[in-house]
Formats: structure tokens, sequence, C-alpha cells
């Protein structure tokens, strides 16, 4: 089995060294546009060679895992190269443009759009990591336009990486994504920059950080370079979360300025629920 990797970084490295564990036998050729992370991957095992986009064509399954921007116009371009049995999937963290961009493809057939909810705060090769997908939950976006023989090499595949699998239409996915992933992301970034710029002239603030921020801050370590074509891409849905997110923090505000302490209470209170919540999901 020849299994190709576009982007050899968090996501499609750690598929590449899960894949190895389970499936021995398979080749995996990587992809990157950054020579450093092919020759990084080459020699940390997350590949076995490095590859060109002219060798697709003996690709058994091909896995698209670069941002969500660039994903647009290369998937197409990896349809037009493959033969007729192999399969392509991407990670992407948005799937509307990215399946309306397919739909009219000759070859949409051999496409599986997917998510796995599975990462970290790092990039690039070396944070790839054995185990990633064990116990995590992967959306898969309109399945019935994949072949079916595909479908099952797909759902193999995942299965025996530890992975749920959940299915969704693309604008439910992004619609609901933009709440649970990129409301946080958002969150974490500008209270890293508000933490920052209060630091210019309180110095001792980093000293006083701890675990609570760190957590919490956490994300705004995140790649730029992925995270801001993901907003872009997923900006109706990511503004709506915002002016949500917004509203809640005026009304936390106007309670405090009010002196209403049992208000607060009660709504972090209520909101404890999400204990309940997050324990039944895992």
């Amino acid at each position: 089995m020849n299994i190709f990797i576009i982007g050899v970084g968090l996501i499609g490295g750690s598929m590449a060294l899960d894949i190895q564990g389970k499936y021995p036998e398979a080749k995996i050729f990587g992809i990157d546009s950054n020579k450093e992370h092919l020759n990084e991957a080459l020699e940390l095992g997350i590949i076995h060679q490095k590859a060109t986009f002219e060798e697709l064509g003996k690709a058994s399954l091909v896995i698209v895992s670069i941002p969500v921007d660039v994903q647009i116009n290369v998937i197409p371009k990896v349809l037009n190269l493959i033969s007729d049995d192999a399969l392509v999937m991407d990670v992407g963290s948005t799937k509307s443009q990215i399946c309306e961009g397919v739909k009219d493809h000759p070859k949409r057939r051999n496409f599986l759009a997917t998510h796995p909810i599975a990462g970290t705060e790092f990039s690039g090769p070396s944070a790839a990591i054995k185990g990633l997908f064990e116990g995590k939950t992967n959306i898969i976006c309109e399945v019935e336009k994949t072949a079916f023989k595909l479908q099952e090499k797909a759902l193999e595949i995942l299965t025996n990486i530890g992975m749920r699998i959940r299915y969704m239409d693309p604008k439910s996915h992004d619609k609901h994504i933009a709440y649970m992933s990129h409301l946080s992301h958002i969150s974490s970034f500008m209270l890293g920059k508000t933490v920052i710029e209060k630091e210019k002239n309180e110095r001792d603030i980093f000293d006083m950080a701890g675990s609570g921020f760190e957590s919490t801050v956490r994300l705004a370590k995140s790649s730029p370079e992925m995270w801001t074509p993901i907003f872009e891409q997923n900006k109706e849905n990511v503004i709506e979360t915002l002016e949500e997110y917004i509203n809640n923090l005026e009304e936390f505000k106007t309670l405090m300025q009010q002196d209403n302490f049992s208000e607060i209470y009660q709504k972090m209170k209520s909101t404890n629920y999400i204990k309940q919540i997050l324990n039944g999901i895992k």
C-alpha cells in the first residue's frame, strides 16, 4: 500500500506514524513545499521516501494535510493525477469550501472529506505524535459522494488507528466547529494579546502566571499560517459565535459594575454543567 502524505506536519505526520503502526507493509511517501520539513520527516521515520506530485499515480491513499486555503487548489490537482482506485482524504478544519471546490470534479467519487478532531498547539514534523488519534472523533462529510469501496477503505484505516466516526453535512460541520474549536482559538489568541500588551508596562505579570493561565492561553501558540485561512473560510460562522461570546462577556462586565455577584455566582454555577457534558463525551 503506497500512502502519500501531502503536508508532513502535526496531523499528516501523526497519521503517517499511526498508519505505519497498524500497516507495517505500507510505504509512506512525503510531499511538502518545505524541504526542511521533508528532510526532518525522513530523519524521524515519519515517511520512508520523499516524493513529488508526478508520482501520485502509484498512490493507494493520499492524505492532504495542508492549510485549508491551499487545499482548494491542491485537491483537484491531486484528483487529476491519481489512479481510478485511489482514495484522497483531506483533514482540514473547514469543509464547505473544500466540498464545493470538488463537487463537479470527474473523480469526485475518489475524494472523502474528513476532519479528525485531534491535535496540539505545535506544528511541523517534530510535533507528530504516535497515538494522537486514539479515542478521537473523525467527522466525515458527504460520505455518499465517495465510492463505496473507498468509503470502506477509509473507515478501516480510521477505525484501526483508534478513531470514532461521525457523519455530518459540511454546513453543519462548519457551524458546530466554529463553537467547539475556532472560538476557543480566537479566545486564546486574544487573551495572549491582552496579557502581552499589559506586560509591556508590568513586567512581573508573567511571574504570576499559573497553570490556569497557561492552559487557557495554550492555543495561542498555534500556527497563524494554518488558522488565518480557517477563520477566513468559516468567516460567517466565526462572526456569529464571536457576537454571542462578546454578549456574554459584556453581560458579565455589567454584572460586575452592578456588584451583582449573586447573579455572577448563579451563571458560573449553571455553566458548571459543562463538566457533565464533557465527562459524557469521554
